[in-house]
């Protein structure tokens, strides 16, 4: 197998130096915020799509049409899509806060300011959503997905929603000093 210290691969054995598994953990603190707030976003994605999903089950037992802007819509999807906006919201928060940027603090003054910051920067996120789902789904973008409406949509303006949003948290919300 070679001797202590000796290269193999590219990396010195784990006896004799740096190991894989030290480069890999340097890696991973290095680059934890994008890595674990893709995770969590993922997650996030889940929940909302999840919850997406009920509501609009739920929703469209008893749907009416709704118009904004000239554009006919199901009522069922735009009230899912906020229902599952706010699920998203709350639990995004708590992972952010915890496992994503580290904001150790839980003295009130600091979890309301951190709080409101990021319902703050989430409605801006979150207005888009609610009207850009239904906006696409009344425009032609309203195909259906695992037999549930305007899923496509939903998740090319979640992918956007994402990225403004590590955005806002990282830059605004739990930004450290």
């Amino acid at each position: 197998m070679g001797e202590p210290g000796e290269k193999t691969m590219g990396y010195q054995r784990e006896d004799g130096g740096d190991s894989f598994m030290r480069r890999g953990a340097g890696i991973l603190e290095k680059y934890w915020e994008p890595l674990s707030y893709l995770f969590w976003g993922g997650m996030t994605t889940v929940v909302s799509w999840g919850s997406y999903s009920v509501f609009a089950y739920l929703f469209g037992k008893h749907d009416r049409e709704l118009v904004l802007f000239g554009i006919g819509m199901s009522f069922a999807v735009v009230l899912a899509n906020v229902w599952s906006w706010v699920c998203a919201v709350v639990f995004a928060f708590v992972t952010n806060k915890v496992w994503v940027f580290r904001s150790r603090s839980w003295k009130p003054g600091t979890v309301w300011k951190e709080f409101g910051k990021f319902v703050s920067a989430r409605l801006i996120t979150g207005v888009f959503e609610v009207a850009a789902v239904p906006v696409l789904v009344g425009i032609g973008m309203n195909q259906t997905v695992f037999g549930i409406e305007g899923l496509a949509a939903k998740a090319g303006v979640s992918v956007l929603v994402v990225v403004l949003n590590f955005i806002f948290s990282k830059l605004l919300i739990f930004k450290t000093s």
